[in-house]
């Protein structure tokens, strides 16, 4: 029996891009989608965790996208989530516990190109799925905002060095796994020489 593709739950309250976007997606992905941000939670309970990652619409009545995603994080679901939004990105985002952001439109290579790095982010440790979303929330401010209006900003200066110090994390942590690796080995060549 083989394993069933991941599943991404698309969440738009335009039914017609919904739509669009499951099926760019249908052929690679298990793909659900919600039309607005109550039937996103309903969704999110009938799957019982089975989510992989989630596409979101920032800006829905009812219940906004980043009402869902607050909701996803409370309720402690282990899945990622980009927002796909018409809303230009603001320092807000930075308090925002999602990890990509694409404004719309959006294209299909670009939205398979982004489920594919949320897919791959998912099989990292927290602190390099950290670094990305972080790094992805980077990108987005200084696509929009001026030099000056990010060097007057407080959050974001404090952004760049919690991205930085996590850089620093993952480096530590990839020399002490290569240099476990390479003691291994010695001890694999010094057996071998037996």
């Amino acid at each position: 029996m083989s394993e069933q593709p991941p599943l991404v739950l698309v969440v738009e309250d335009e039914p017609d891009l919904a739509d669009l976007y499951a099926a760019w997606l249908g052929d690679e992905y298990r793909v659900r989608t919600a039309y607005g941000g109550h039937e996103a939670l309903e969704t999110i309970d009938d799957l019982d965790d089975d989510v992989d990652a989630i596409l979101l619409d920032r800006r829905m009545p009812g219940l906004s996208g980043d009402e869902v995603l607050a909701a996803v994080r409370e309720r402690g679901i282990d899945c990622r989530v980009a927002m796909v939004t018409a809303v230009e990105p603001d320092f807000d985002i930075l308090e925002m516990g999602f990890d990509d952001y694409l404004v719309k439109p959006v294209a299909s290579d670009t939205l398979k190109e982004t489920v594919e790095g949320l897919l791959r982010r998912g099989e990292y440790d927290t602190g390099i799925q950290d670094l990305f979303a972080l790094t992805s929330k980077k990108a987005m401010l200084e696509a929009e905002k001026s030099a000056s209006e990010l060097a007057d900003n407080q959050e974001y200066q404090e952004l760049t060095a919690r991205i930085e110090t996590l850089r620093d994390e993952a480096d530590r942590s990839l020399e002490a796994v290569t240099q476990k690796d390479d003691f291994e080995a010695l001890f694999r060549e010094f057996d071998a020489e037996e």
